[in-house]
């Protein structure tokens, strides 16, 4: 077989040199527009595509990440329903393209392309996987045996095997998990989130009676229930018959919030740990014809899109969720680069934003 052309090759075509070639692929954005049109016109004349291998071997590195990610990035007709989407939301027909807000994009979807964005940006590749309790840790492993670090959220895998991926390749990790001190993190001011609805409810809206629902357990999760019941008591208040967290499915949220409904005992308002367990919330509520926010305020955290074009719009926290995701791949690449140094945390800022489920007008 001939041999095909080479990265000398290019550059000549190109008039260039091969550093500037080198930098075409890896670090696009560090070229000049025309430079980089001129380096991939003559790459695509010739037929060149540059060697990952050959540049690991040059570099003792692969020049990729991986992410792994929850197993309801997988296709849901496969037999898995979105974790936290109300059961009234169908699920999106095999084949066809998804364009429901309810269902994408969610936050791990937010966060994936904040990964994928700075990949691009650094000239890095991405391997992303996703598993289930059956097969995850063999997932895991695989795309660990492939990549130079990895980014993952929270629970997704047992400690123990992460742990043993970390003595292997940096890992960073999306949460404020107390579980794995010794990895980078990446973390959202929980507290000052939660703090910041919650006062806006009491003050704002002059509500007292406020409860905290939330479906599955998660350390962020359990840092926003304890900031809400710092909040309360700080108010000389204490939760609307104690917090209904964790629920351990959206299934379990929705028989929650019937039981209290049937009950004739909703609170003010249901303080949600997540945005899907307050879209959870809002359709068991309509469903059982209680007005949003007239009889009940609901609010949620992260800021995906559902929260915008749901009815009422969603009141909730937003995360930087793109931030988050690009702030995983510098943390890997700068524990590449210095692998002696101490764990690292990126604590990133959160925003409120009001709309119409706690009483205000949409943002």
């Amino acid at each position: 077989m001939a041999k095909g052309p080479t990265v000398y090759h290019v550059a000549e075509r190109a008039g260039v040199s091969i550093a500037t070639v080198s930098f075409t692929f890896r670090q696009p954005d560090k070229v000049k527009a025309s430079t980089r049109d001129a380096v991939l016109a003559a790459a695509e004349a010739l037929g060149y595509v540059p060697s990952a291998s050959a540049r690991g071997l040059a570099r003792g590195r692969t020049g990729a990440l991986g992410l792994f990610a929850y197993d309801y990035l997988l296709d849901p007709a496969h037999g898995r329903r979105e974790e936290g989407i109300a059961a009234s939301v169908p699920a999106p027909t095999e084949g066809l393209g998804n364009e429901d807000l309810r269902l994408f994009p969610l936050y791990v979807d937010e966060v994936q392309r904040g990964v994928e964005l700075e990949c691009w940006r650094r000239g890095q590749a991405l391997l992303v996987g996703g598993g289930n309790p059956e097969n995850n840790e063999a997932v895991l492993s695989d795309i660990a045996g492939r990549v130079d670090g990895l980014a993952i959220f929270p629970r997704s895998v047992p400690s123990e095997a992460l742990a043993r991926i970390a003595r292997r390749i940096p890992v960073v990790e999306v949460s404020e998990s107390d579980l794995n001190a010794d990895l980078d993190h990446v973390t959202v001011d929980n507290e000052s989130g939660i703090r910041a609805i919650t006062e806006h409810l009491l003050t704002v809206h002059g509500m007292t009676r406020l409860m905290f629902l939330g479906g599955m357990p998660s350390s962020d999760n359990d840092h926003r229930l304890q900031a809400f019941l710092r909040t309360l008591h700080d108010a000389g208040l204490s939760s609307a018959r104690g917090p209904n967290y964790p629920c351990g499915s959206d299934e379990r949220v929705a028989e929650v919030v019937r039981l209290l409904c049937q009950g004739g005992n909703l609170p003010d308002a249901i303080v949600c740990a997540t945005d899907q367990d307050a879209l959870v919330v809002l359709d068991t509520l309509a469903a059982a014809g209680v007005n949003v926010p007239k009889d009940v305020a609901v609010t949620g955290f992260d800021g995906i899109a559902a929260g915008r074009v749901v009815r009422p719009s969603l009141s909730t926290v937003r995360q930087p969720l793109e931030q988050m995701g690009r702030s995983m791949v510098q943390l890997l690449l700068d524990r590449l680069d210095n692998p002696e140094k101490p764990p690292a945390n990126v604590h990133l800022p959160v925003r409120l934003v009001v709309r119409e489920s706690c009483g205000c007008q949409a943002a």
